[in-house]
């Protein structure tokens, strides 16, 4: 849309909405289906996981992993895009699984390894649950 600045070396999904005045930095990597609310700006390096959706005004300064909705200033966890991820045919039960999986992460009173190590054994084989768990293994940034 109008006024949005993506930066060298930028890589960017299928299906990605960037909402007026979005600014990426360089290097920043956007999975498929995500949307960036409008004057959003993303820091250098900085991935954004699929099926998100980000609050306007969002400062991204850190990963922020598939299939959440966050806003807030600083950007946070604000629950799953179920909205979003039911217009796409995630099932219901996807659904309350990735809700779930981070309800341990960013809700429970477990640490990032810990809440990791839970998600995996209760959730062993779900293909979303992996997705999760491998974009926050691999974050370089560290997580929102």
């Amino acid at each position: 849309m109008t006024g949005v600045h993506v930066a060298h070396d930028c890589v960017i999904g299928n299906n990605v909405i960037l909402v007026n005045l979005v600014a990426l930095g360089g290097h920043v990597e956007i999975d498929d289906w995500a949307i960036l609310g409008g004057a959003s700006t993303v820091h250098q390096f900085c991935k954004i996981g699929k099926h998100c959706m980000l609050a306007a005004n969002s400062k991204i300064v850190q990963d922020v992993p598939p299939f959440i909705l966050a806003g807030r200033h600083p950007v946070e966890y604000t629950g799953i895009n179920t909205l979003g991820l039911k217009r796409r045919g995630f099932s219901q039960e996807e659904r309350i699984s990735i809700k779930k999986a981070y309800r341990y992460y960013f809700r429970s009173d477990l640490n990032a390894s810990d809440s990791l190590k839970k998600i995996k054994s209760e959730f062993n084989g779900d293909k979303n649950i992996k997705a999760i768990i491998s974009f926050i293994k691999n974050s370089n940034r560290g997580i929102i």
